[in-house]
């Protein structure tokens, strides 16, 4: 019987990723709390346009746990460090340069889990590596702060120390190493907006059921063609409910074919049904792949030639933005009963 059972090594990325959303929250309120109690308007503008920053990868991060497909809570073990960390930044026994000091190595905790999580995904699976692709910025602009809350401990240190001003040279050194680090990492920083628009979503979740298909395929072990399955049959079923929830009411303004989309969908769901009950190391298994792989693509073809243009010719980015999110919340929602 195919179970759809978690893979010990996602459940365990699942929860790294849930351990990085408690941590970008508490960053956002270590950098409120610090910029209302520096004086610095330098340093407080700095502090700001790093608070935007994480405002939105927050959002980043919250698509790449649906496109992950895995909710969890975070560990005891962050929710202790978390508790300490507010702890320290509420108490009047410290000074700005232990709270600065403590939200750099919080932040630099940030950045290793990110990175953990990058490499962790290249192994486990081609189709993690599609869903976390968009880590990757996450990843690079954390770092970019950590080279900037540097510099502000050294001016906030040398002037509890002495009274007087560090070198003015500072701020260029910290510019060049940000440069440097985008030097390394290269386009995939890029960003011009803060998430992916419901277009630009659906297409996503598409590539990496098309992963997702190709790994089956490549499988012999008839454990890792379970496992494999299992988080298609999770995709496909959450990626279904979310888009008739929220995507297909809004598409039916402009597409008179939607209701082929819904009994494309009940067509799926049936044959989704219909292969956990089988055995994936035989060959009747194979054929029930090759005949659910081309009910997808006929699906996916259909949506992206002709359903989704209509959403980008009837509604605005904004608008395409706002289902985004309502998409995510339904999918989110979906996966959680899914779990329970």
């Amino acid at each position: 019987m195919v179970a759809t059972i978690d893979d010990a090594k996602r459940t365990a990325i699942g929860q790294k990723l849930a351990d990085m959303k408690a941590v970008q929250q508490q960053l956002i309120a270590n950098e409120e709390k610090l910029s209302s109690a520096v004086t610095d308007s330098d340093i407080r503008q700095r502090l700001q346009d790093m608070i935007d920053d994480d405002r939105k990868n927050m959002g980043v991060l919250e698509t790449v746990i649906v496109e992950y497909g895995i909710q969890a809570e975070p560990s005891d073990k962050i929710q202790q460090i978390l508790k300490k960390s507010q702890e320290l930044m509420q108490g009047n026994e410290f000074s700005l340069y232990d709270k600065f000091a403590e939200h750099e190595l919080l932040k630099h905790s940030q950045v290793m889990c990110g990175l953990l999580v990058h490499k962790a995904g290249q192994v486990v699976g081609a189709d993690i590596e599609v869903a976390i692709t968009p880590l990757n910025t996450v990843n690079y602009e954390n770092r970019s702060h950590q080279e900037l809350l540097k510099g502000i401990l050294e001016i906030i240190g040398t002037r509890e120390l002495t009274g007087q001003e560090p070198d003015q040279g500072l701020w260029g050194r910290v510019q060049d190493a940000v440069a440097a680090l985008s030097g390394v990492v290269g386009s995939a920083v890029s960003r011009t907006k803060d998430d992916m628009n419901i277009v630009e979503l659906i297409q996503t979740e598409h590539r990496k059921v098309d992963t997702l298909f190709m790994e089956i395929e490549q499988a012999k072990d008839p454990q890792k063609i379970q496992e494999f399955f299992g988080q298609l049959y999770k995709d496909l079923s959450a990626h279904a409910e979310a888009e008739q929830e929220v995507v297909y009411p809004a598409l039916r303004n402009f597409y008179p074919e939607t209701q082929e989309l819904y009994d494309e969908h009940s067509e799926v769901k049936q044959m989704l049904e219909q292969m956990k009950s089988m055995n994936p190391g035989t060959s009747e298994f194979k054929s029930q792949v090759e005949q659910l792989k081309k009910a997808v693509q006929d699906h996916v073809r259909e949506e992206e030639n002709d359903a989704l243009p209509k959403l980008r010719q009837n509604m605005s980015e904004q608008q395409m933005e706002q289902i985004s999110s309502q998409f995510k919340e339904a999918k989110s929602r979906f996966q959680k009963s899914m779990a329970s």
